[in-house]
């Protein structure tokens, strides 16, 4: 069985775990879903999977090679230890990989689109990049080189993706000693905020304990709920845009920065970072947590429907094409990812009415 045919089996049951917390929120009377935000992030998930198609074999790739020709040894498959060893060591190198993610801008321009809802539900968790094939595979050659088997590095990163998935909720609270050793909702929720109190912490997939050793972690405060979303907001429901708002930014200082080196820079100093002779020329509001305003644009009861019955046959589609996209040419594979990307950006259209997109453009420019 393939890896996406592996995640179409496991959708259900993601939306069925959405839709539970959905009910929970209303009982209680917190109630974390938009229907916009959450298309947005369930379409960035879908569209992160079709392009997945394409990328993860680079991925694989790469890594095969390395374990085939520059592995220090090679390490038995069928061997128990080897995966708990795979299972560890894997979540050593996210915590790695997901660090460098916040704090080098390269890559938090692919990891970015994972934090842009200003909402925090379980379709946060399925809202994921289509652009982290860029770098993400350079942080587990380690384990190429240590002799960990393809099979197993591809297994055991499946299931940290899906462990995590759980963790992006505001039903469940503290879970006492859990809370000090793994990674749980709690901790994740302070991932997410902008505050300054927890801007940039707690990394770790599965264990929290890499927070802890390499001093990012930061426990959640009652007296400071969270604020989510990034510090540079996305505004939109495109998912096209999502991918790319942050590399055009970059690519806009780096044309505008007098100095090479300065040109260079932007991709890979901390994540907000500009040439001086750009941000004078060029500035930029600072951040200011209590002018932070939710993106939502009023949506009529047609436009949702339209929206939602749209979604609905697009994930129908999506669903088909990943369970037979191995059997596909590359060219079908090409036209059926590319329909439904388009299918995905006219549901944020949709939801989003014209002046909204008006005032976005605006900011964008």
């Amino acid at each position: 069985m393939t890896g996406p045919q592996i995640i179409v089996l496991a959708t259900p049951v993601f939306l069925l775990l959405i839709g539970v917390e959905f009910l929970v929120g209303l009982k209680r009377g917190k109630n974390t879903y938009r229907l916009n935000d959450a298309l947005n992030s369930i379409g960035l998930g879908i569209m992160s999977q079709l392009i997945g198609v394409f990328s993860k074999l680079m991925n694989i790739g790469i890594y095969t090679l390395v374990f085939a020709h520059l592995a220090l040894w090679q390490l038995p498959s069928n061997a128990l230890w080897v995966w708990l060893f795979g299972l560890l060591f894997y979540d050593l190198c996210y915590y790695w990989r997901h660090r460098f993610g916040h704090t080098v801008a390269l890559f938090w321009a692919a990891h970015v689109v994972h934090h842009q809802s200003e909402d925090y539900n379980l379709s946060t968790a399925l809202r994921q990049t289509s652009t982290g094939w860029v770098g993400d595979w350079i942080f587990y050659l380690p384990m190429a080189l240590l002799g960990v088997p393809p099979l197993v590095f591809g297994t055991v990163a499946l299931i940290d993706l899906l462990y995590q998935y759980w963790v992006h909720t505001q039903q469940i609270g503290r879970l006492g000693w859990f809370d000090r050793w793994f990674c749980a909702p709690s901790n994740h929720r302070v991932h997410h905020a902008v505050n300054d109190k927890y801007l940039d912490r707690n990394y770790g997939g599965i264990l929290i304990v890499w927070d802890r050793l390499f001093r990012s972690f930061e426990e959640e405060d009652d007296a400071e709920p969270c604020i989510y979303g990034t510090r540079g907001p996305l505004r939109s429901w495109n998912p096209v845009w999502a991918n790319l708002q942050n590399y055009a930014d970059m690519a806009k200082d780096a044309w505008r920065a007098k100095r090479w080196s300065d040109k260079l820079r932007v991709w890979f100093m901390h994540p907000g970072w500009r040439p001086a002779d750009v941000a004078a020329r060029w500035p930029k509001p600072a951040f200011d947590i209590r002018q932070v305003q939710l993106y939502n644009p009023p949506l009529s009861r047609a436009a949702m429907w339209t929206a939602g019955i749209l979604f609905v046959l697009l994930l129908n589609a999506t669903t088909a094409f990943l369970w037979f996209s191995h059997t596909l040419t590359l060219t079908q594979q090409l036209a059926a990812a590319l329909g439904i990307i388009a299918g995905l950006w006219l549901v944020g259209a949709i939801c989003t009415p014209r002046s909204a997109a008006m005032k976005t453009e605006g900011v964008a420019a």
